[in-house]
């Protein structure tokens, strides 16, 4: 999801950590080393890395500044190839006739039909082209805070691991009981009883 949509979904994080000096080499680092792969013609059926956020479908750093003001603007993509299960077994049921017609035998063994189905996988994945997904990401490295455009399970964790190795920095979650403790102007005791809630159980 793109900050340009009409509308969008906010994951907010509080960042964790510190920087190593100079912070915009540090940054522009951990995005070069950690861009997203193009597996259009591997056999990878999935990449996950930092790209361009005016142009997602590049990852040239030096040409498309990520630094907006006092943010760093990129994104991140997810690219993933699903091949159709019916595809899937329509060429596994003709490798492995063509396979009975050549050796003149009317079985193959269950690790024949294995590695038949997995020369299968490998062609398609070469042939088929991966889907791209994109979400941006807003990052004030002065208040310690980033937005992430979306509220996806699998989205969010992909980015929570994939910034941890890129920057050395530990992105936290933020929701109500962390707002509390982090960003509220609680004093020490008030953020112990916090500590002490227990989740509410609404069903039996």
């Amino acid at each position: 999801m793109g900050i340009l949509s009409s509308t969008v979904s906010i994951t907010p994080y509080r960042v964790e950590g510190k920087l190593d000096q100079p912070i915009m080499e540090t940054v522009a680092r951990g995005l070069k080393k950690n861009a997203i792969e193009d597996i259009d013609k591997d056999s990878a059926d999935r990449a996950v890395g930092w790209a361009c956020f005016n142009e997602p479908f590049s990852v040239d750093f030096d040409q498309h500044p990520f630094v907006i003001g006092t943010h760093f603007v990129f994104s991140m993509r997810i690219d993933k190839k699903t091949i159709p299960a019916k595809v899937v077994a329509k060429y596994h049921a003709l490798e492995m006739k063509k396979r009975l017609k050549n050796s003149g035998r009317e079985f193959l063994s269950k690790t024949e039909k294995k590695e038949i189905k997995d020369q299968v996988l490998h062609m398609l994945s070469m042939r088929i082209p991966p889907t791209p997904n994109i979400y941006d990401l807003v990052w004030n490295y002065e208040s310690k805070e980033l937005w992430f455009l979306s509220n996806l399970k699998t989205a969010n964790e992909e980015l929570e691991t994939l910034f941890t190795r890129s920057f050395k920095l530990k992105l936290i979650r933020l929701f109500p009981y962390t707002m509390a403790l982090l960003t509220s102007p609680l004093d020490a005791g008030e953020k112990d009883a916090v500590n002490q809630f227990t989740p509410t159980r609404f069903t039996e």
